[in-house]
C-alpha cells in the first residue's frame, strides 16, 4: 500500500470547512491537531499490537505498565478499553461525551502538545480543544472528527507516516501566510543536502548527531536523518528545537517515535536548550525577511558570546548561522538554506559584513550553492546552501567554491504553490559531484577567500579650482610645538550693520555685524527673532550664489568665481586675486544678556578649504604591508584632487552574478544594417500597397 493514497482523504476534511466559510489560510490552523492525533492514535494502535506479540497474552494492568515504560504516550481508550476515534464517532448522540473523554484519556505530555483544556494564559501549542470547540460553534465537530476518523494509518510504519505528514505539511505551507522558506523545505533540496553531507561523513559505529535550530515540524531534520540512514548504517541522534507552537507540537509528537531523538520549544536566539552540545551535522532553513526587533534587549544582552555582530534588525538570518557555528563541533559540517542577502548586503563595517568576513577569517566556508529560482513552495526568489565545514582538507583551506545551480533543473508538470521546478537525481549528482571533486568548471569556480575581501578607503577630498589650486590656510604652532594648519581664515569684519538683504549694484552685501534689533510686530524678543528667522536666514545664504559678496571693513569684497571655481577677492582699487578653490562660511550665534552686555546676535565670516568626504573600494591584499601598497597604487592612479587617508575599513562580499555574469553576444553591424534595410524595403512596398 502506499501511504500517499491517503493525501487525498486527508484534504477531504477540508470540504467541510470550506462548507462553513473557514478561509483557506486558516486549514492550517484546523487540520494540524486532528492530523497530530491520528498520527498518535494509530502508531499507538500498532505498537500496542507489536508489544502484544511480543509479550503475549499478559495482565492487563501489567501491559498497560510496560507499555508505558516505551515512552511512546498514552490513552486509556486506545490501550485499556481499545476503543479508537472510529468507534467513538459510531455513536452521535454520546460523541460529546466521549470525544471529550477521549482526549483526557491521553497522558500529560500528549495533551500538553495537542493542547486539550489549556487556559488562556498556557501555551496551547495544537489548541485541539479550542479548535473543536469553534468547529462545534459551527455545527460540524461530529462531521469533521468522523471524516478524519476514517483514515487508518496503522499499517504503516514510523517512516512512511512521516511522509505523508511531510506532503500534508508542504501544502500547509502553500496556503499559509508563513515567512518564505520558513515551514517547509522541499524534498528534493532535502535530498541534495543529505547527499552533500554524505560526500563528507564516514560510515562508522560511532553516533552521528544531527541538529536542527529552527526545526519547525520535523522535514528537514527528519528527512535528513532518513536518507542518511538509508545510506549509512551509522546509528544517529536528533535534535531541534522551534518556537511556533503546532510546529513545535508535530514534531516533538514525532520524536517520541523515533530512537534518540530530542525536540525543545523556545527561540533559539534567547533560549537555548542545547548550550552544552556541539553536534557533528547541522542542517537549517531558518526564517528570513523576520525582524528580530521583539528579542532585540536580549540579543544585544547575550552572554554567550556567539554574535560577533548584528544583522539588520529587519532581517535576523544571519543570528542563527551564527548561533549555528558556535553549536557546531570542531570538525562538523553544516548546511544552511538562506536568500541572496547574506551574500551582499550590508556595506563594509557592517554588521553583515562583519559576520561574512568573521566566517571566512576562520575558513568555514567550504562552499555556496545558488539554486534555481521557484524552488521553494512559497518564494520563487533564489535561494542559496552555505556549506560550512570547521575541519577543511588542507587543499580546501583558505579556499571557497562557488556552484551555480541555478540552471540545474527539471519543470514541474504542475506547480506545487510557488515550486515550478525541482533538481532531478541527475541534477542532484553533477552538484555533488562538482562538490567533491572540487575542480573549476561551467558552473563552479573556485576562489581563495580573499578574492572576497575589499578595503572600503575613506579619505578627505580637497577640492581644487580650475588651475588645480586650492585655497591656502595660515600655520599655526600647537602647544606641544607642532606646525599645523588652521581650518579657517577669520575675516576682520567688525562693521555694524543691518543683515536684512539690500539691493547695492544688484548685489547682497553682508558684513560681520552685532544685531540687538528685530520686528517687536512679529516677534516677541531677541531669542525668538533668532530661533524662528534670523538663523535660517543666515544659513540660506549660498556663497556660490551671483548675487552673493562678502566685504569686510578694510573694503576688500570676496565672492565666489564659479566659472573657475575659485574664491576671488577685490581690493578698493577693483584688483582681482585669485585665492583658489574653497568656502566662504557665514555663522551667526545668539548671546545672552551679561552683567555687562545686553543679549545680541553675532554673525561671522570665514574662508575654509572645500573638503569632500569621500570613499573608495580597493582590492584585498591579506599581507598588510602589500595591502598598504595596493591602497598607495590604486590612489595615485585614480585618485587626482589632494586627500588625506581616513578610517580604512575590510568588508567582506560575495556577489554570484560578477562570478558568473556572461555578456549577451552583440550582433555585428553588418547583419543589423541587413536587417533595417529589409525592413525599409518591407515598409515601401507597404505604401505602394496602400497608394493603390
Amino acid at each position: 500500500m502506499n501511504i500517499l493514497q491517503y493525501e487525498r482523504d486527508v484534504w477531504k476534511t477540508a470540504d467541510l470547512l470550506i462548507a462553513s466559510g473557514i478561509k483557506q489560510s486558516d486549514f492550517p490552523k484546523y487540520m494540524m491537531p486532528f492530523f497530530a492525533l491520528l498520527m498518535v492514535e494509530s502508531r499507538l494502535v500498532r505498537e500496542a499490537k507489536r508489544l502484544k506479540e511480543e509479550i503475549g497474552d499478559i495482565d492487563i494492568e501489567d501491559f498497560i505498565e510496560m507499555f508505558q515504560l516505551e515512552g511512546l504516550g498514552y490513552n486509556d481508550f486506545v490501550i485499556r478499553k481499545n476503543k479508537t476515534l472510529k468507534d467513538i464517532c459510531k455513536n452521535d448522540k454520546t460523541f460529546d461525551v466521549d470525544f471529550h473523554a477521549y482526549l483526557k484519556a491521553f497522558d500529560a505530555e500528549t495533551k500538553y502538545l495537542l493542547g486539550v483544556d489549556k487556559g488562556t494564559e498556557e501555551e496551547k501549542f495544537l489548541d485541539i480543544s479550542g479548535i473543536s470547540g469553534l468547529l462545534k460553534k459551527k455545527r460540524i465537530l461530529f462531521e469533521t472528527v468522523q471524516t478524519w476518523s476514517e483514515i487508518d494509518l496503522t499499517p504503516f510504519n514510523n517512516s512512511e507516516i512521516t511522509t505523508l505528514e511531510e506532503h500534508i505539511k508542504r501544502k500547509w505551507a502553500d496556503i499559509s501566510a508563513e515567512t518564505a522558506g520558513e515551514q517547509y523545505t522541499p524534498d528534493d533540496i532535502i535530498t541534495l543536502i543529505t547527499d552533500i553531507i554524505a560526500s563528507k561523513i564516514e560510515d562508522n559505529d560511532t553516533f552521528l548527531t544531527i541538529y536542527d535550530p529552527t526545526c519547525g515540524g520535523g522535514n528537514l531534520l527528519y528527512g535528513v536523518e532518513d536518507k542518511i540512514k538509508e545510506k549509512f548504517r551509522r546509528p544517529t541522534k536528533t535534535h531541534g528545537q522551534d518556537w511556533n507552537d503546532s510546529l513545535y507540537a508535530l514534531a516533538k509528537i514525532e520524536s517520541r517515535f523515533r530512537t534518540d531523538s530530542q525536540i525543545e520549544y523556545g527561540n533559539t536566539l534567547t533560549d537555548i536548550k542545547f548550550i552544552e552540545k556541539k553536534f557533528d551535522v547541522i542542517v537549517a532553513n531558518p526564517p528570513y525577511g523576520v525582524d528580530w526587533k521583539g528579542f532585540q534587549k536580549d540579543i544585544q544582552n547575550d552572554t554567550t558570546e556567539r554574535f560577533v555582530a548584528l544583522p539588520s534588525i529587519s532581517d535576523g538570518q544571519f543570528l542563527f548561522t551564527q548561533h549555528i557555528l558556535y553549536q557546531l563541533g570542531d570538525d562538523g559540517l553544516a548546511v544552511v538554506v538562506h536568500n541572496g542577502s547574506t551574500l551582499f548586503s550590508g556595506d563594509a563595517g557592517s554588521g553583515e559584513s562583519a559576520i561574512r568576513k568573521h566566517f571566512l577569517d576562520n575558513d568555514w566556508v567550504e562552499a555556496i550553492i545558488q539554486m534555481p529560482t521557484d524552488e521553494f513552495f512559497n518564494t520563487g526568489i533564489y535561494t542559496y546552501l552555505w556549506i560550512f565545514n570547521k575541519n577543511k582538507p588542507a587543499d580546501r583551506k583558505d579556499k571557497v567554491m562557488l556552484i551555480n545551480a541555478a540552471n540545474l533543473f527539471v519543470p514541474l508538470k504542475k506547480s506545487k504553490g510557488k515550486k515550478r521546478k525541482e533538481m532531478a537525481a541527475d541534477n542532484r549528482l553533477e552538484i555533488v559531484n562538482a562538490f567533491t571533486d572540487f575542480k573549476e568548471n561551467e558552473f563552479c569556480k573556485i576562489f581563495d577567500k580573499w578574492h572576497f575581501y575589499f578595503n572600503k578607503q575613506s579619505i578627505m577630498l580637497t577640492n581644487i579650482d580650475s588651475n588645480g589650486k586650492a585655497i591656502e590656510m595660515p600655520n599655526k604652532v600647537t602647544k606641544e610645538g607642532d606646525i599645523t594648519e588652521e581650518k579657517s581664515i577669520k575675516l576682520d569684519t567688525n562693521t555694524i550693520a543691518i543683515l536684512d538683504s539690500f539691493e547695492a549694484n544688484g548685489m547682497k552685501a553682508i558684513n560681520e555685524m552685532v544685531i540687538t534689533t528685530f520686528d517687536n510686530k512679529t516677534h516677541t524678543s531677541l531669542a525668538n527673532y533668532y530661533e524662528d528667522y534670523f538663523k535660517a536666514f543666515v544659513n540660506d545664504f549660498d556663497y556660490k550664489d551671483d548675487a552673493f559678496i562678502l566685504i569686510d571693513n578694510q573694503g576688500n569684497s570676496f565672492e565666489y568665481d564659479n566659472h573657475k571655481e575659485s574664491i576671488v577677492v577685490k581690493d578698493k582699487k577693483q584688483k582681482e586675486t585669485f585665492l583658489g578653490n574653497g568656502k566662504i562660511v557665514i555663522k551667526s550665534f545668539f548671546k545672552k544678556a551679561t552683567k555687562t552686555k545686553e543679549e545680541y546676535i553675532l554673525v561671522t565670516a570665514e574662508l575654509t578649504k572645500d573638503l569632500q568626504k569621500d570613499y573608495e573600494i580597493i582590492p584585498f591584499q591579506p599581507i598588510e604591508e602589500e595591502n598598504q601598497k595596493q591602497i598607495a597604487a590604486f590612489m595615485a592612479k585614480y585618485i587626482t584632487k589632494p586627500f588625506e587617508y581616513l578610517d580604512n575599513t575590510i568588508g567582506v562580499e560575495i556577489n554570484f552574478n560578477k562570478v558568473f555574469y556572461k555578456p549577451e553576444k552583440l550582433r555585428n553591424v553588418i547583419a543589423i544594417t541587413a536587417d533595417l534595410m529589409e525592413l525599409e524595403n518591407d515598409l515601401a512596398n507597404l505604401e505602394k500597397e496602400l497608394a493603390i
